[in-house]
């Protein structure tokens, strides 16, 4: 790896609240845990921190489980424990779609959704799902704990709300209502990053989110509108273009994205058609 690894500092606490105190008191720390993302960076020579936190340990924040209505998901919950669940299967079948086509089994074993969520790529499969779901961030500090509704999050481009002091405790997910659809477009259906990925509720008004077209994971909420007010596929396609702004990038075209996208939104339509 193109790092000096001699100089670098490994935490791992045995407890959540060891993990809490450490991030207050020895920051800044890099947290780590199935690290799919982070040994690419340290590979390609693009980190320089000194300090890590490995979470991997702590199994509290695994767990998947319903809380009342609401489904709970640990933010150390891999992408293989959320395709086991059948917590996941039968109340968010979109996450289980996304999660199937997040990288190969090895990827699927280590990545974790918490690493997806704080990673904050707006390429990240399981973003769109997450906005559409109207999903909360449960962040902990030493001090406290906080929720912030997933559509809140994200500030900007790779960036959020999270204080440095704080880590992604669970992700969690109100009852959806409707029908759900997740379609991720790459180079191949997994192991590679979304040109575009889309996933949708369709209940008494529209959930529309959409991932790789923004700075960050985005809804539409006027193209919802539009579909819920009655509007046809060419007249929805038509607001959702101008209300996404994608680029152009080493992977795609803007026009590309903008015409992928309209099509997502076609296909979502078509396939959750009642009856």
């Amino acid at each position: 790896m193109r790092t000096a690894l001699s100089r670098t500092v490994l935490h791992e606490p045995p407890t959540v609240a060891a993990a809490l105190k450490l991030m207050r008191d020895a920051g800044p720390l890099v947290p780590l845990a199935g690290c799919t993302d982070l040994y690419v960076q340290l590979q390609f020579g693009q980190r320089h921190d000194t300090a890590y936190l490995d979470l991997s340990g702590l199994a509290p924040w695994r767990r998947i489980r319903s809380v009342g209505d609401v489904l709970s998901i640990g933010a150390l919950a891999t992408w293989s424990d959320i395709l086991r669940s059948r917590l996941v299967r039968r109340r968010l079948p979109m996450l289980a779609a996304a999660a199937r086509e997040i990288g190969g089994p090895q990827i699927q074993n280590r990545g974790t959704i918490g690493g997806n969520v704080a990673n904050a790529s707006p390429a990240g499969d399981s973003l769109p799902v997450l906005a559409a779901a109207e999903a909360v961030v449960v962040l902990a500090s030493a001090d406290d704990e906080r929720r912030v509704p997933f559509l809140s999050f994200y500030t900007g481009y790779r960036t959020s709300v999270m204080r440095p002091d704080e880590l992604i405790a669970a992700i969690e997910v109100p009852p959806v209502a409707g029908a759900q659809w997740f379609r991720k477009v790459g180079t191949r259906a997994a192991q590679a990053i979304s040109k575009v990925v889309m996933a949708a509720v369709r209940g008494h008004t529209p959930r529309i989110a959409l991932g790789s077209v923004a700075p960050t994971v985005v809804r539409l909420p006027r193209t919802e509108a539009a579909l819920a007010a009655g509007a046809t596929l060419a007249e929805a396609r038509q607001v959702m273009s101008a209300e996404i702004h994608p680029i152009d990038d080493f992977r795609s075209t803007a026009a590309y994205r903008l015409r992928v996208a309209g099509n997502l939104l076609e296909s979502f339509w078509e396939a959750t058609e009642p009856g």
